[in-house]
């Protein structure tokens, strides 16, 4: 194959000095004109007066927030799935099917060709500053593995096809790309995940992979199952992918994974590099280490802006943008795009780290906050107390959620239940000191926790064996590429479905 990496290397070069000059407030502001414009003329823009519109307040004062439920049910639910016109000009080719974390239903997100162009030069992004940390490098000499979702879309209408975000980016897949591009088509297409592993695995071992995209929670699972092909060699990815050298990663938090990527990577001086997709679009690419925030993209056909998380339920939230963030404040992010989605409230939580340029860590999402009882705790505290726990015992973990206890009975103190998976067993001596570990770190990472502690009982921790979570996922139909495991169970439907599998497959311990 031929080695293509020193015109990617020429093409990065030209972009990261524009990155590097680039003004992210002047950027979206270019971006809001630009798609309001473009939009004018749809039924959506005439009825929000788009062609008035010239500047980020006008935006703000005649468009308001909207969640995908309204969106559907106001915009999209009456003419799909052939959207003509309707928020963006011309036809919708393609919808992304997302099932809701939270509530598990089933959304179809309006993904135009103009969105698929954008996904492309964020990918593009990723591998320009791929580059600018590995100068040695030569990616473009073998494969990129894209460990997703099935790729089969199913047609909704002549022309109009809907599936995992994959399967789209896939069925785009540019000429000069393919060669390149691995899994094949044939096994792309299946759906059922442990087909397609058994499938995937020995053949990726013959292919010549230099760079991997994926959830973390479900390569890990892949990765063992390479291991296990080859189980006269370490655990190392040198000894199924030797030159490996890019690990593209998203989707969770990759805090409780972090340390067995490590493990596995150790000696390939892989590049672990974090991104924030999502089915509505390309948000931001670390440009830097780990924990240092993620660069939000701020010229690739999405106008953000962000909503102090406790005022995302008022009638008249303030909407903040670039231009006057806050670093330091949670916020939720709320998304307008060239696929037609306007001040359209995303369901993510983020954190500004920097300003200038604008960087951000994923915090949550909104409906992964606990505040069962004043504690006002959020996704990101959650996962560092529990990080915190789990250095305190010496143990990683792979998968947790958390649910909270009310009280049954009057007198009774309510709580949190922690449903953890570690990477090795937790011994029943080493419980009380988890569990005296996370409370702590709790109270440590979050005020109001501390504040409310006295009036709740401690922590209470369900084991869950190796495995333990990706079965339950599998049990639920929810396996693979997309599909992540709900943080925080808020319905007592999800809360019963996890306990009764976790009783039926293994007692709890």
């Amino acid at each position: 194959m031929l080695d293509a990496t020193p015109l990617l290397r020429l093409w990065a070069g030209h972009r990261l000095r524009q990155l590097a000059r680039q003004d992210a407030v002047a950027a979206q502001r270019r971006t809001l004109l630009a798609l309001v414009r473009r939009a004018a003329s749809t039924r959506f823009g005439r009825a929000h007066d788009f062609a008035r519109i010239d500047g980020v307040a006008a935006f703000q004062q005649r468009v308001p927030l909207r969640r995908y439920e309204e969106f559907w049910r106001e915009w999209w639910q009456p003419a799909f799935p052939r959207l003509t016109d309707l928020s963006w000009p011309g036809t919708i080719p393609y919808f992304a099917a997302t099932s809701g974390t939270t509530t598990g239903n089933t959304k179809y997100i309006p993904v135009s060709r103009a969105m698929v162009r954008s996904n492309r030069r964020a990918a593009l992004d990723v591998l320009a500053h791929h580059l600018a940390a590995r100068p040695d490098s030569r990616i473009f000499g073998g494969r990129s593995f894209v460990l997703g979702g099935s790729t089969d879309l199913v047609s909704q209408a002549p022309g109009i096809r809907s599936g995992d975000l994959s399967g789209i980016a896939a069925a785009e897949v540019p000429w000069w790309a393919r060669s390149r591009y691995f899994p094949p088509q044939d096994l792309a297409l299946i759906a059922d995940w442990e087909r397609k592993i058994a499938r995937l695995g020995p053949l990726s071992l013959q292919a010549d992979i230099r760079s991997l995209s994926g959830t973390p929670s479900w390569v890990l699972p892949f990765f063992a199952g390479l291991a296990a092909l080859r189980p006269d060699r370490p655990m190392r990815s040198t000894s199924w992918y030797p030159d490996l050298e890019l690990f593209v990663h998203g989707g969770v938090g990759f805090g409780p994974y972090r340390s067995q990527f490590e493990a596995i990577f150790a000696g390939a001086h892989v590049d672990m590099r974090e991104v924030y997709p999502a089915s509505e679009g390309f948000l931001a690419i670390a440009d830097r280490g780990p924990e240092q925030g993620m660069r939000l993209l701020a010229d690739n056909g999405l106008f953000l802006e962000f909503v102090p998380v406790e005022e995302i339920d008022l009638p008249a939230p303030t909407r903040h943008w670039v231009g006057d963030l806050a670093i330091g404040q949670n916020y939720a992010v709320v998304v307008s795009s060239n696929a037609g989605l306007f001040a359209y409230v995303l369901g993510d939580t983020v954190r500004f780290v920097d300003r200038a340029p604008p960087r951000l860590l994923v915090t949550g999402r909104l409906g992964w906050s606990l505040s069962a009882f004043g504690e006002h705790l959020i996704g990101a505290e959650i996962e560092a107390a529990l990080q915190r726990a789990s250095a305190a015992v010496g143990i990683p973990l792979r998968e947790y959620a958390v649910t909270p206890l009310y009280p049954s009975h009057a007198g009774e103190k309510g709580g949190h239940r922690f449903y953890v998976e570690f990477a090795a067993p937790l011994p029943d001596a080493a419980v009380p000191n988890f569990v005296q570990a996370l409370d702590s770190a709790l109270a440590a990472e979050n005020a109001d926790y501390r504040d409310h502690r006295p009036g709740m009982r401690a922590p209470e921790l369900w084991r869950v064996g190796c495995g333990g979570f990706a079965a339950w996922m599998r049990a639920r139909g929810k396996e693979g590429g997309q599909n992540k495991v709900p943080r925080v169970l808020t319905t007592a439907a999800l809360r019963e479905s996890l306990e009764t599998f976790l009783r039926q497959s293994s007692p709890q311990s």
